[in-house]
C-alpha cells in the first residue's frame, strides 16, 4: 500500500474549493499602497476569482482532490 498524500500547506492557505468543485483564491495587489490603486482596481482586487480549468487541475492535485 502505498503512503497518504500529504495536502501542500502553500495551496490550502491560499486555494479554496467550492461546493461545484471550482478552485477560488484572493487576487494579488490587495494588501497595502491603496492611495495609489483607483477606486475601481481596488473593488476588482478585493473580489475573489476562479481559477481556469487548466490552472484548477494542478490546484486540485496539490490540495488531494
Amino acid at each position: 500500500m502505498s503512503p497518504k498524500m500529504k495536502t501542500h500547506s502553500g495551496a490550502k492557505k491560499r486555494f479554496k474549493l467550492t461546493g461545484t468543485g471550482k478552485v477560488v483564491h484572493d487576487h494579488a495587489m490587495n494588501v497595502h499602497k491603496f492611495q495609489e490603486k483607483s477606486s475601481s482596481r481596488k473593488r476588482r482586487v478585493s473580489q475573489d476569482a476562479v481559477l481556469s480549468a487548466p490552472e484548477s487541475k494542478r490546484v486540485k492535485k496539490l490540495l488531494g482532490k
